[in-house]
């Protein structure tokens, strides 16, 4: 049977396009790797003209078994492929590998413990450089011990041993920040809907928030801490039972981005306005974010620096050197519903 005519072409050499070129193989390779520096202008333009002519394309396998390295990382997730605002931290992973002409190996593992240690069995056999896992919500891990073969980093989640670094936003860093902004404007009547009360995030905004106020001379014991679950619904529900009182807070700060859309639902409910009334800070700095009207002024996690640098130590071979847990900082991001409380 006559065979398609892309099937009986061999894939071009590096030795076909020295010949053809006029060349060593040697000058071949110091032109396509950039190391051309003592060879004549006219030779280099020659060589790269006929890599386009030939199509010829480095064999990536080869290169990896001759120098050690496969030039891929595996990357590793829970469930933040499908989070809406987890996108900037797989760019930053994507963007300084590209940039470095790595690639990535993703795979999902939706917080199953078996599929995680075969993900990364799989990916060992493939023989990636290192390995990169990522959490959506910061949390502990029990990361196989099978991924002491090559360099291992955690992205927002840590080990309970330290044994891996980690990348972590500087949580405690950005309650401290969103306290420090409405006390800054002069608003003492403050109340802090957190999130869940055992997330390591919502642990570490509260211990940053009281220490924000016990900097500005407030006790923290006189702003009580108010639990939600994360979700549109008891932003909605502690608003409005938190408004309900004699002296309600002129500020508002959320655990998160959609409880704080729903503080904006309940306060136009009773027909108070933001921030002419009650000024509202969130977490987080979701895309919506900027389009609630007014805009949301929240804390911003660094996803995409966090995830930036962990391809940088990967790539650059330093993970070694790394502390148990590196922190990121997490800054407030002011826009338009916060003012000074009412009367100021």
């Amino acid at each position: 049977m006559k065979q398609h005519a892309a099937e009986e072409a061999p894939r071009p050499t590096m030795a076909d396009v020295s010949r053809a070129a006029g060349v060593s193989q040697t000058t071949v390779s110091l032109i396509l790797n950039g190391r051309d520096g003592k060879i004549s202008e006219a030779t280099r333009e020659r060589v790269l003209a006929t890599v386009r002519d030939l199509d010829y394309r480095p064999n990536r396998a080869a290169q990896g078994l001759r120098l050690g390295k496969s030039s891929t990382i595996g990357f590793l997730t829970d469930e933040i492929a499908i989070e809406p605002f987890s996108g900037p931290m797989i760019a930053g992973i994507h963007d300084l590998a590209w940039e470095q002409r790595s690639l990535l190996l993703m795979v999902n593992t939706t917080r199953n413990a078996s599929r995680l240690r075969a993900a990364v069995e799989d990916l060992l056999d493939r023989r990636v450089d290192a390995l990169i896992f990522a959490a959506m919500g910061t949390r502990q891990v029990d990361f196989p011990d099978i991924s002491r073969h090559v360099p291992t980093l955690l992205v927002n989640a840590f080990t309970p041993d330290g044994r891996l670094p980690s990348i972590l936003p500087d949580e405690l860093a950005g309650g401290r920040a969103a306290v420090e902004h409405v006390l800054a404007m002069g608003h003492r009547r403050i109340a802090f809907i957190a999130g869940r009360e055992a997330a390591w995030a919502t642990r570490m905004r509260i211990q940053g928030y009281r220490e924000g106020l016990a900097a500005a001379g407030l006790d923290p014991a006189r702003h009580p801490i108010h639990h939600g679950n994360y979700r549109i619904d008891s932003g909605y529900e502690i608003t409005t039972r938190l408004m309900r009182v004699k002296k309600p807070p002129t500020a508002l700060l959320l655990g998160n981005d959609q409880m704080a859309i729903g503080a904006y639902l309940a306060l136009a409910r009773m027909g108070l306005r933001i921030p002419d009334d009650v000024s509202v800070v969130g977490y987080d700095d979701e895309p919506i974010a900027a389009d609630l009207a007014p805009a949301l002024t929240t804390v911003r996690i660094p996803f995409y620096e966090m995830g930036r640098i962990a391809a940088q130590h990967t790539l650059e071979g330093t993970i070694g050197n790394l502390p148990p847990r590196t922190f990121e900082p997490c800054t407030i991001i002011h826009r338009s519903s916060t003012n000074p409380p009412p009367g100021e």
